[in-house]
């Protein structure tokens, strides 16, 4: 019963944080510790199912770039968002190969927390004083796409703040416009990333030692949860800014640290 607790606790830590700009994958790691850990393919899994949650939030959109790409616009956006995806997917092999391995210590967690905290602030002011702009240029699909391999090199960075204020801070200071391209973006990024990891399982021929049940389950709860959260966050940066979940960051980033003093 306290494991299935547990899965269910991940999920929705999972489904509130994967899209605010607080770090889905730090405090993952954070909750692990006094939850229990999980295989990669679970953290990625649960991943994917607040991935599901964008997808039918954005399913129209998706609709309308598919079926009409042949449409200017359509085929331009849709070719920034590929060039975005295919960044990240080559920056992410190339680490990889390199061996490259997400640190789990909670001190780098907490002070990448309460940099990106302040650095989130200080991007709100320099985007708010430019003049708005809706356009998704190839600089910004090009930074998206970095941005993106940035967070996953550094647990407490946040995917989509890196996104959006990469969008925000070269080209799209339209809040919405950069959210959405940011979230668009993660769609193929993080199923990607969900299919690589099962590959690997059953590559190493683990599929009997995961635990399919937790995924499911965390899979499902991290969907429901998500959807709802990603729902309240389109409507609230309409009007208001990303600072309060910047602050909240560097009081959260603080608190680790002095528990670790401690």
């Amino acid at each position: 019963m306290n494991h299935l607790l547990n899965v269910i606790l991940l999920g929705i830590i999972e489904g509130i944080t994967e899209f605010l700009p607080i770090s889905s994958t730090g405090h993952l790691i954070i909750a692990e510790r006094w939850l229990g850990a999980r295989s990669d393919l679970f953290n990625v899994g649960i991943q994917a199912g607040a991935i599901l949650a964008v997808t039918l939030i954005y399913w129209r959109r998706l609709w309308e770039l598919l079926v009409h790409w042949r449409k200017p616009d359509n085929r331009d956006y849709l070719a920034k968002l590929i060039v975005a995806f295919l960044i990240t997917a080559v920056l992410g092999l190339i680490a990889v190969k390199m061996g490259f391995k997400l640190p789990e210590a909670i001190g780098p967690i907490a002070w990448t927390l309460i940099i990106g905290g302040i650095w989130m602030i200080a991007a709100e002011q320099i985007a708010e004083r430019r003049p708005e702009s809706r356009r998704i240029t190839w600089t910004v699909a090009i930074l998206v796409g970095i941005a993106q391999m940035v967070a996953g090199i550094f647990p407490g960075t946040s995917r989509s703040a890196s996104t959006i204020f990469a969008a925000m801070l070269f080209g799209t200071s339209h809040r919405p416009t950069a959210t959405e391209f940011a979230f668009l973006v993660g769609i193929p990024t993080m199923y990607a990333a969900t299919g690589y990891e099962l590959l690997k399982v059953i590559k190493d021929g683990q599929v009997a030692h995961e635990n399919w049940t937790a995924l499911g389950v965390g899979f499902v709860v991290s969907a429901i949860v998500a959807f709802i959260a990603v729902k309240w966050l389109l409507g609230y940066i309409r009007s208001h800014t990303f600072t309060p979940f910047a602050i909240y960051r560097i009081v959260f980033g603080v608190a680790l640290l002095v528990m670790l003093a401690h």
